[in-house]
């Protein structure tokens, strides 16, 4: 009897939930928000790169170099061949085979002695290319500019071609940039830092409250409660969540964080329209509304177009030849598209807003103006970022 009667309650309740339109999957907000793991959208606190830059000379151009014009590259192919013993006077250089560059690197985080890394070379003098150079060895420093953490050397890559002949020129790609890959060797070690007091902060990537929140919700969910009823994560602010490290992770805290990592988290993002006016782009987030709002589109185009007649006169018998007249004719035409009208209802959609300017004829140009012009109404509940 009883079983029956828990029988006949859940079957009430079933009905009492289809009949009121209780959800019982997640909202469609939700279901536009994708999973993704913890480590796309975050880094962690104190694992970064590091800018490396560096002066260099680039030798073995087919006399696309810096010639006689840039005295600082002069001066310094000078220098060089000084500390190898052979002593020139600068004014009888002539450099149509080196170029000056600068050369920048990225060192990456945990980025060990030995270890090779790409190197990007800029010229900053008058060097019409730097196809076919090799660059001399280049020590790469830091911000501080008193270490030095790598050193590049090799032969430079352009991906292009510059070549011509008499008044004729060919040129493919940006021929005074150029890399080296795997150009240079890593020399000195940064240390990173990732853990500091038992503690892992991880670093959203587009600061968001609501997706801090859900990644500390997704790691407390995942390892529990601390010994002493103590929540593991909790968000700082909208950029930062702050993890504690269980004891049994304190000597295995990489493991730790590729535990971290490999979580699934929904993140929430905010209601932007991002337009670009030079290539009639249009990217709208699922979550963009309006408020309700009536959309008129239609153009009016006035044509003047003149054209000239000549006109000989009458004359008499005994009359003077005289000299034929020019007249100008106008005619004017006025061409109007049907101005059509359509509302908006309050709370549109992403898919409602593209389909009510599709039905008004609005072209991607017509939709910008339309868009801004909402915006400038208040009706657009969203950023409008134009690129």
């Amino acid at each position: 009897m009883r079983q029956i009667i828990k029988l006949v309650i859940v079957v009430v309740a079933l009905i009492l939930v289809a009949n009121t339109g209780i959800a019982l999957t997640p909202s469609q907000s939700s279901n536009n928000e994708p999973l993704v793991r913890v480590k796309d959208i975050t880094r962690v606190k104190g694992v970064r790169d590091n800018h490396l830059i560096g002066y260099g000379i680039v030798v073995g151009l087919a006399g696309t170099g810096d010639g006689q014009s840039s005295q600082f590259t002069i001066r310094s192919v000078a220098n060089m061949l000084q500390n190898f013993g052979v002593n020139v006077n600068p004014d009888n250089l002539s450099l149509n085979n080196a170029a000056a560059v600068m050369v920048t690197a990225e060192l990456p985080p945990f980025a060990q002695s030995g270890d090779e890394i790409d190197i990007t070379l800029s010229s900053i003098g008058d060097a019409d290319s730097l196809q076919g150079g090799t660059l001399l060895m280049t020590p790469l420093q830091g911000p501080s500019g008193d270490e030095v953490y790598a050193v590049g050397q090799g032969s430079v890559s352009i991906g292009g071609f510059n070549a011509g002949q008499g008044g004729d020129q060919v040129r493919q790609n940006h021929t005074t940039v150029g890399r080296v890959p795997n150009g240079a060797l890593v020399e000195k070690t940064i240390p990173s830092k990732f853990s500091n007091n038992k503690r892992i902060n991880l670093v959203v990537n587009e600061a968001n409250f609501t997706t801090a929140e859900n990644i500390a919700k997704v790691i407390n969910g995942k390892f529990g409660y601390s010994p002493k009823g103590e929540k593991y994560a909790k968000a700082l602010d909208a950029g930062q969540v702050e993890v504690k490290v269980p004891e049994h992770y304190r000597d295995r805290k990489v493991e730790f964080v590729s535990q971290l990592g490999k979580l699934s988290v929904r993140p929430d993002t905010k209601a932007k329209v991002v337009i670009n006016e030079r290539t009639g782009t249009i990217v709208m987030g699922h979550n963009v509304r309006l408020s309700k709002v009536s959309v008129s589109h239609g153009n009016l185009t006035v044509t003047i177009s003149t054209e000239s007649e000549v006109v000989q006169p009458e004359q008499g018998e005994d009359e003077e030849p005289q000299q034929p007249i020019q007249n100008e004719n106008q005619d004017v035409e006025v061409d109007e598209e049907e101005k059509r009208l359509t509302v908006l209802p309050k709370g549109s959609s992403i898919s409602d807003v593209v389909k009510a300017l599709n039905s008004v004829g609005a072209k991607p140009r017509d939709v910008i103006s339309i868009l801004q012009a909402i915006k400038q109404s208040g009706a657009l509940h969203a950023d409008l970022e134009i690129m």
